[in-house]
């Protein structure tokens, strides 16, 4: 009886470590995959950035007045009080804003200024006291950061 206890244990020892060793080999390979799950996020969050970058420009090409609304939206973020109100646009974006708009809106003078550094569709408000970028690369790296639930901008490109 005693032999067959021992036996026994030994057996069982055994299968433990067999257990163990089986447990360390399934998160062996399933290590890999969470890796590529994170890999894969970060992809699709990239590609959706390029797409949509992609459909601003098109957009764009199709309805270029939009830079308007993002110009008024932008301004009207601006303190009641802001003076010497400049709104940065690429030099295509000026010349359409300049065409279709005057010079002042909603009660309040903001000159145009050309900056080729900046792509089309976005712009940067400054005044004496305030700066507001709304680049379409932060406008798009804050969505594709809320969308993965953390302030991560990286896909999206860099930001200032």
């Amino acid at each position: 009886m005693a032999a067959v206890q021992q036996e026994q244990h030994r057996l069982l020892g055994d299968l433990a470590q067999r257990v163990r060793r089986l447990d360390s080999i399934l998160e062996c390979m399933g290590k890999p995959l969470q890796d590529l799950d994170s890999a894969v996020h970060e992809q699709l969050a990239f590609l959706a950035g390029a797409i949509a970058r992609a459909l601003i420009r098109r957009e764009l090409k199709i309805q270029p007045g939009q830079i308007v609304a993002v110009i008024r939206d932008t301004v009207a973020l601006l303190p009641t009080s802001a003076r010497e109100v400049r709104v940065h646009l690429h030099p295509e974006d000026a010349t359409l804003v300049r065409e279709s708009l005057a010079e002042t809106t909603m009660d309040r003078a903001w000159a145009i200024a050309e900056d080729p550094v900046l792509s089309r569709g976005g712009c940067r408000v400054t005044s004496d006291n305030s700066t507001i970028d709304a680049r379409v690369e932060t406008r798009l790296g804050a969505a594709i950061a809320a969308a993965l639930g953390d302030e991560r901008q990286s896909a999206a490109g860099p930001s200032s």
